[in-house]
């Protein structure tokens, strides 16, 4: 049976690179969901990641195409994996609060609990180090959720330090093992 991983992008300037993420899932044989946040759509166009994925993208809570279906609930409900790539330090302090003001928010609050959930943190280095950020993202371990280590590297703004999207091919591998561990 294929996996379903649902794609949660938030506002990052790393969201462009979810077209790559969803390239090689779709290569690897399983489904991808997209869900994405207001601001990723500025970093990246929903259209990309549809023709990638062959699926719609999921851009508005409020927004149901079906009369039949609660959106939200029904991605929830399909998830064999939730991840978040790029996470960024606002959609990671609203999930932390419990807050469900967009579709990633309010499916992520939706998904079963013995659903995995990954984050994969992408955001300035003062950002990520920010004590708030810090202590958000331990909340979100501690209700389930498993961190990708952000990488260290000169980020888009120029700065030089940690809290670039981790490495693809670690995203893949970590998701990918949660798959297999599901099975």
């Amino acid at each position: 049976m294929t996996k379903t991983v649902l794609l949660a992008v938030s506002g990052s300037i790393a969201a462009y690179k979810a077209a790559d993420l969803t390239n090689q899932f779709t290569k690897a044989g399983l489904n991808v969901r997209i869900l994405m946040t207001p601001a990723a759509t500025q970093f990246i166009t929903p259209l990309t990641l549809q023709v990638l994925s062959k699926n719609p993208v999921a851009l508005d809570v409020m927004k149901e195409e079906d009369a039949q279906t609660i959106n939200h609930i029904d991605l929830a409900k399909e998830a064999d994996v939730f991840l978040i790539a790029p996470a960024s330090a606002n959609t990671i302090a609203k999930l932390s609060y419990g807050m469900a003001d967009n579709i990633v928010t309010t499916t992520a609050l939706a998904l079963p609990a013995d659903t995995p959930k990954l984050i994969a943190p992408a955001m300035n280095t003062n950002m990520y180090n920010n004590p708030m950020t810090k202590r958000n993202i331990e909340q979100l371990i501690q209700a389930g959720y498993q961190k990708i280590e952000p990488r260290s590297t000169r980020l888009a703004c120029g700065d030089v330090g940690k809290g670039a999207l981790a490495d693809l091919e670690t995203i893949i591998e970590s998701v990918l093992k949660v798959c297999k561990n599901h099975e």
